[in-house]
């Protein structure tokens, strides 16, 4: 059970992340988030030093909960019992399609990679560069037990075909966003992971 500063905490972020998308990063002070909220500043400044802290914890949350579901310890363990391309591309698709779940349930994560707010500085740029590159590394740590296994073609760049998995998700969360529509249906995924993976699938 979460406790009465755990949750004002959330509420605070939760209260940011929504002005930054309606009224942009530069014009959202604490200001104005502490007056929606009606509390003090003092709060607010109990649990972050500025709103850029604010955006941090936004993507040190999303990274916790990829780490969970992107755990190296669980393809090595998948990768020991199976043995078969077809139960290799469907457990990447469901963890895929969970890592894209994170993504959508943070709407701003998107428009902070696509540059679709207004007013973010380069320390935060720079940040979310980092998000990226953290994202990358766990799909290379997925691909790289996938080779040891002896799945891949000789000669796959793991890093390359990590930033190529990533792009396409990334563009294609994008795009459904764009068109407003309800949901990234389950066969785009699949069709995704089926496209990359089978070029480099032996």
């Amino acid at each position: 059970m979460l406790t009465k500063g755990h949750r004002r905490k959330q509420q605070i972020i939760d209260t940011a992340k929504d002005m930054f998308i309606k009224y942009g990063f530069q014009s959202t002070h604490i200001g104005k988030v502490c007056d929606e909220l009606r509390i003090a500043r003092g709060t607010v400044y109990q649990y972050f030093g500025n709103k850029r802290e604010i955006l941090y914890a936004i993507l040190d949350s999303a990274e916790e909960s990829i780490d969970d579901i992107l755990d190296p310890d669980d393809i090595k363990d998948f990768l020991k019992n199976n043995n078969s391309q077809k139960s290799l591309l469907t457990y990447i698709n469901e963890k895929i399609a969970s890592t894209i779940d994170i993504i959508i349930n943070e709407p701003i994560i998107l428009k902070l990679i696509f540059k679709d707010i207004v007013g973010i500085d380069e320390g935060v740029f720079k940040r979310i560069n980092e998000f990226i590159e953290y994202i990358v590394k766990a799909i290379v740590v997925y691909i790289d037990e996938i080779i040891k296994k002896g799945f891949f073609k000789k000669g796959i760049n793991p890093e390359d075909t990590a930033q190529i998995i990533l792009g396409g998700i990334l563009f294609m969360v994008n795009n459904y966003n764009n068109k407003q529509y309800a949901k990234l249906e389950k066969n785009a995924v699949e069709t995704l992971i089926d496209n990359c993976f089978k070029g480099v699938l032996k």
